[in-house]
């Protein structure tokens, strides 16, 4: 059965990515809806087979439509989500999913509800060969257990015109909410749990005064029953990088390590996805461009079966619940507090 998804809400351009995941694994992209005519004349010259729709309810109310997916501007995707649940759709939002607790609260609770599948891409985990692999070789015994992990994620600032909501602390829910929920995610996934603990948290705005709403870098320490962690995400990337950002994972198990240099090697080594990985069997470098990629394939077959194998509703749920707890410690006392 080929399942039918639309798009509502393409504010961000990870909406490309998560179109894309659907489509590769067999998906069929049918509709749209875009209130911006800009970004929706670029989105449709890449998608011309998606029909745009000037009302969302039209994809809604359309029973054929089996998943809604958004990358809407952030404060908006918990809404949207809702809806497509309340009209039986399965949703694939952009990260962060949401940007409050209480919004968080809604849409576990309309899931339960309604029963229907809400997933989040974490595009750092599940579009990244190299996380995917990292996965792959720690099931296989390679690092021993996992018992901390350091996750980096810088971006670039100024690589493509930012528009005003990005500015907004209301609008992107803060920098640890926003970035951070991919370092979360993959904390919980490397750990092998379900929940962790925030044992400090911290925001700032460092370089950007003209920008009161950015906050430009955040970091967080956390533990899990068996594993600690630490995560930096930031908007420093200099310009001389010729991409967006160096994210980086470092693995440490109780038999070696695993360091990721995701989109690219500075030591000179071309491409993306490069695993480095230390043990018993000493250092080596794995170029992972040829690891499959499962998350789309997993989850239109949750869709058609109604499981949770491309990734567990309760740890979707908890990437987002420690990403906003932290966001939350990191501001008390500051100017964002809210």
């Amino acid at each position: 059965m080929t399942i039918k998804f639309a798009a509502i809400g393409i504010n961000h351009s990870h909406i490309y990515g998560q179109v894309n995941c659907l489509k590769d694994a067999g998906a069929e992209f049918v509709a749209f809806h875009a209130v911006e005519d800009d970004l929706a004349a670029q989105f449709s010259a890449k998608f011309p087979e998606a029909r745009r729709v000037s009302d969302p309810r039209e994809i809604l109310e359309d029973k054929t439509i089996s998943v809604v997916a958004t990358a809407a501007i952030p404060a908006d995707r918990a809404a949207i989500s809702i809806a497509a649940m309340q009209h039986g759709k399965d949703v694939l939002s952009d990260k962060p999913g949401m940007t409050t607790f209480a919004q968080l609260e809604e849409i576990k609770r309309v899931q339960k509800e309604t029963g229907r599948i809400y997933s989040v891409l974490y595009s750092e985990h599940f579009e990244v060969r190299a996380t995917v692999e990292a996965g792959n070789l720690i099931k296989q015994g390679a690092i021993g257990q996992v018992i901390n992990t350091v996750g980096l994620g810088p971006h670039a600032l100024n690589n493509n015109p930012r528009p005003d909501w990005f500015f907004t602390r209301e609008s992107y829910g803060g920098i640890l909410t926003d970035i951070a929920s991919h370092q979360f995610e993959q904390f919980l996934f490397f750990s092998d749990a379900m929940d962790a603990e925030v044992v400090s948290a911290s925001v700032a705005n460092r370089a950007n005064p003209h920008r009161p709403g950015l906050q430009d870098v955040g970091d967080v320490h956390l533990k899990s029953a068996s594993t600690s962690g630490y995560i930096r995400v930031d908007w420093f990337t200099p310009k001389g990088l010729p991409t967006w950002g160096d994210g980086r994972l470092t693995i440490l198990g109780t038999e070696g390590y695993i360091e990721l240099r995701k989109y690219i090697d500075i030591a000179g080594r071309p491409g993306t996805d490069h695993l480095f990985i230390v043990n018993n069997e000493g250092p080596r470098h794995i170029d992972c461009s040829g690891t499959e990629l499962p998350f789309g394939r997993q989850f239109l077959d949750d869709v058609r079966n109604r499981t949770e194998t491309a990734m567990p509703q309760e740890r979707c749920y908890n990437a987002m619940k420690l990403a906003l707890t932290a966001q939350q410690l990191a501001e008390k006392g500051t100017e964002w507090e809210q």
